[in-house]
């Protein structure tokens, strides 16, 4: 699989900032981690840098191999500008979330915060919520999982984890994935009530516009929402009705091929999609 722009650029400057820490000392890793705002230590970039700061091989890996994996497939389905939106905005609600409960006293002041964890953990959410019945291997399990079961499980783990002491931002990780959540769902709220009139099958039959959203099949909106906003019927001023004719007809086409291809994913996943399938389902992502 091709890695899309995004995904690529996070990838580079994640390893690349791992590389130059590692060669010029802990001094430059504390001077970019997300340290707590009432401290000495805090600078006014260190939301933004924190993210790509790892305190080890091992963070770095993992973090970079969930970013690939989930990141392309999201990026390819929701377009490149809505994908690096959604990685930030996760990403700093992460550090938010870690200042917050500084702030309360739940946590350590002096606790810095680093690494690209956040972001991805919401990543993983946006995976799991689009494509919840799309089955993966997971090393060591030895049979396929649903993805909204293994977004489960992080979730679980993460609460359980809350308090304790073995120097994982378990806070922060949750909070990458509250506001991705928030994000998701009030971006949907406000782009369906600009498309209103924008005839759609998802929102039509899903669970989640008639029961109150109690359902995986609910979270379809997710993948419908990038069909794009509806163009103006074009019209023709010169009195050729062929060409007026013709625009529509192909636009009648072009939609229900899309919803041919977003069927298919519900049904069998992103990864049953052909080359053909994926680039049209992009194309349409831009649009």
């Amino acid at each position: 699989m091709n890695i899309p722009p995004v995904v690529k650029g996070l990838l580079i400057i994640n390893i690349a900032a791992y590389i130059i820490a590692e060669l010029i000392g802990t001094g430059y890793a504390a001077y970019f981690s997300l340290w707590y705002y009432d401290t000495q230590y805090f600078r006014i970039w260190q939301p933004i840098t924190y993210m790509f700061m790892h305190s080890g091989l091992s963070h770095i890996f993992f973090n970079m191999f969930a970013l690939w994996m989930f990141g392309s497939i999201m990026e390819q389905v929701w377009g490149s500008r809505r994908f690096l939106i959604y990685y930030l905005v996760c990403g700093l609600g992460a550090g938010a979330s870690q200042e917050i409960l500084q702030a309360l006293g739940f946590l350590n002041p002096m606790a810095c915060c680093v690494g690209a964890s956040g972001a991805v953990y919401g990543v993983l959410l946006a995976f799991g919520l689009t494509f919840p019945n799309d089955k993966m291997f997971i090393i060591p399990i030895p049979f396929p999982i649903k993805a909204k079961y293994f977004i489960g499980f992080y979730i679980i783990v993460e609460i359980l984890s809350m308090g304790s002491s073995d120097g994982v931002a378990h806070y922060a990780h949750l909070g990458g994935m509250l506001f991705g959540a928030i994000f998701i769902f009030v971006w949907l709220g406000t782009k369906y009530r600009r498309r209103n009139n924008y005839q759609n099958t998802y929102s039509n039959t899903s669970s989640y516009d008639k029961n109150g959203g109690d359902g995986a099949e609910g979270f379809s909106k997710i993948i419908n929402m990038f069909k794009g906003k509806q163009k103006p019927k074009m019209t023709i001023t010169y009195g050729d009705r062929e060409k007026d004719y013709s625009y529509n007809a192909q636009k009648k086409q072009d939609n229900e091929e899309i919803d041919r291809i977003l069927d298919k994913v519900r049904n069998g996943g992103y990864s049953c999609l052909t080359k053909e399938e994926k680039e049209t389902l992009f194309k349409a992502s831009q649009k």
